[in-house]
């Protein structure tokens, strides 16, 4: 709900601050009073377009200021202020500000926000409606939305949100299944090819580098073995190692006999010392006969690299890769042989997530099509008291083209009407009259008012081209949906303003020619006077009086 606006230097508005309550507010004046630069200025925290010819003459800034009950958990401002990461604690307090050069600055409960998030905001928090500006009413695709949020099953219509997505899900597993198949059959040939190819290469993750330590020691052959010599010849010949470490145990056996076995450390190191010769004598040995000088085997080395490499550069991979990737192939060769049965499971699950999205959505529409029926009733209702009786409202729910579905179900939803007897009925906006249109969104939102996220309803001369008891009609479903949600609404009907709760008057006074535009809140006297003027013009007579406050008791 719309608690308070201040407005500063708006065009001819210097300074303004004005409280709203509850209920059915009023605003009235003569014609270019500037009741348009209020709606104007409201609009403006709303996120509409900010020009720098609302800067009230001889002053550099403008700015305005309103603030907002805070909605019920809930209300789709919570998700949109966790969104934004905006703190909406006790009231929405929203400014916005514009100097001459065209800079301007936007907050929303003292957080910096742009103009895109503002307008978000707005919609969210005021809902303006003009006499041929009707907003979702006039647009044939928010009726579905609308007539969803008056049938009250959200529940259904998240279960067919759901279906439908897990069916999308099928339809897109179903098409990559088919690509990669289709793409298989058309590579198949030389999948058999290359499979043929690394079967026989027969590729070792690590062969790589096990190949080129052979190769390097193959090339330095004769080095190695000269080494190996010298190492076998220096533990066998000259000095006699072995020999001379096995005198040296004789000794220490001898030794040790006489203190004891205090010596037993040393002869098993010496122990040790033999069997390690031996085993390195071993070992050098077995090297030596490992090494190849064979030209033959270092060319076959050289060969098996060549062709590692190869292959693996004609797959675009590190050798080490290439089993991964004859593995791969395999697979997919594996996947063409059996990809029609593969294929057909991802048919049968899409067909089934399909089956189960339409007895979904098939719910959904038959509850469209009751809540479509209560609500043209309901409209139909309303229609005689505003003098449109041979008026008729339809909601037709129709069934789209499969192409068509979405996760909103099946139907396309519109509102349409006939004005007279036996005429077609037509969208809203193409048929009805401006006069006709307004009464016709009143009779709506009457109905439709519990199904709203807005908390306050504006309405801008939406009463124009009626009168008389169609207009007392109006003005009492304006009282009415003043009930459920805040209504504000610039008037020059006398009826719909004595249906208020609270009226202000917008006036313009010169002072040294300077014009500003002034607005106050009527008491209960100054409200018989101003509907008294409403009635007779200019010359407010006794019997405008007497037919004012007959209307206010009324």
């Amino acid at each position: 709900m719309l608690n308070s606006l201040s407005i500063r230097n708006v065009v001819l508005i210097d300074r303004l601050d004005l409280e709203f309550s509850a209920g059915l507010s009023i605003l009235t004046g003569e014609t270019g009073a500037g009741k348009s630069i209020l709606l104007d200025s409201l609009g403006l925290v709303l996120g509409g377009r900010a020009e720098t010819a609302l800067i009230r003459s001889g002053e550099d800034k403008l700015s305005v200021t309103a603030s907002f009950s805070l909605p019920p958990s809930g209300h789709p401002l919570h998700a949109l202020a966790e969104q934004y990461d905006l703190d909406l604690e006790g009231e929405i307090v929203v400014k916005r500000t514009l100097d001459r050069n065209g800079k301007g600055k936007i907050f929303v409960n003292d957080q910096p926000v742009s103009v895109k998030i503002l307008k978000e905001f707005g919609r969210h928090l005021v809902e303006v409606h003009g006499q041929f500006d009707n907003q979702g009413l006039l647009n044939p695709a928010s009726h579905r939305d609308i007539l969803d949020g008056y049938g009250k099953y959200g529940v259904l219509k998240d279960a067919v949100r759901e279906k439908y997505l897990l069916y999308r899900r099928a339809v897109e597993e179903r098409r990559a299944f088919e690509a990669n198949l289709n793409q298989a059959k058309t590579d198949e040939d030389n999948l058999r090819c290359w499979v043929d190819e690394l079967e026989k290469l027969k590729p070792v993750a690590g062969e790589e580098a096990e190949l080129a330590a052979r190769r390097t020691e193959m090339m330095n052959a004769e080095k190695i073995l000269e080494n190996l010599n010298m190492a076998y010849a220096g533990l066998s010949q000259g000095a006699d190692v072995l020999s001379a470490v096995r005198r040296a145990q004789a000794a220490i056996e001898r030794a040790n006999r006489l203190v004891d076995g205090r010596y037993d450390a040393i002869a098993d190191t010496l122990e040790q010392t033999l069997i390690n010769a031996d085993e390195s004598i071993r070992q050098i040995e077995d090297a030596s006969s490992s090494i190849s000088l064979s030209q033959n085997e270092i060319d076959d080395i050289e060969q098996r690299l060549f062709a590692l490499r190869a292959a693996a550069r004609k797959h675009q991979v590190t050798i080490d890769e290439l089993p991964a990737v004859l593995e791969r192939m395999r697979q997919q060769l594996d996947r063409i042989e059996l990809g029609e049965d593969g294929l057909n499971d991802c048919l049968k699950k899409e067909q089934q997530r399909r089956l189960e999205y339409i007895a979904a959505a098939e719910s959904l529409s038959e509850k469209r099509r009751q809540a479509a029926a209560a609500l043209d009733w309901k409209v139909m209702e309303e229609l005689p008291p505003l003098k449109m009786e041979k008026a008729r409202f339809v909601t037709q729910v129709e069934r789209l083209a499969e192409n068509a579905w979405n996760e909103n179900g099946i139907d396309a939803v519109t509102f349409t009407v006939s004005t007279n007897p036996n005429s077609p009925q037509g969208p809203l906006n193409k048929i009805a009259s401006g006069g006709e249109l307004a009464r016709f969104m009143l009779a709506l939102k009457v109905n439709l008012a519990d199904a709203g996220a807005n908390l306050t309803m504006i309405f801008d001369e939406v009463d124009s081209g009626v009168g008389g008891a169609t207009a007392q009609a109006v003005g009492e479903r304006l009282a009415r949906l003043a009930s459920t949600v805040q209504v504000l609404i610039v008037t020059h009907s006398p009826q719909v303003a004595a249906c208020g709760n609270h009226h202000f008057k917008v006036e313009k006074k010169t002072a040294d020619n300077v014009t500003t535009t002034y607005v106050y809140e009527l008491d209960r006297a100054a409200r018989f006077e101003e509907i008294a003027r409403m009635l007779a013009g200019e010359h407010v007579t006794d019997e405008a009086r007497a037919a004012a406050r007959v209307l206010l008791t009324a």
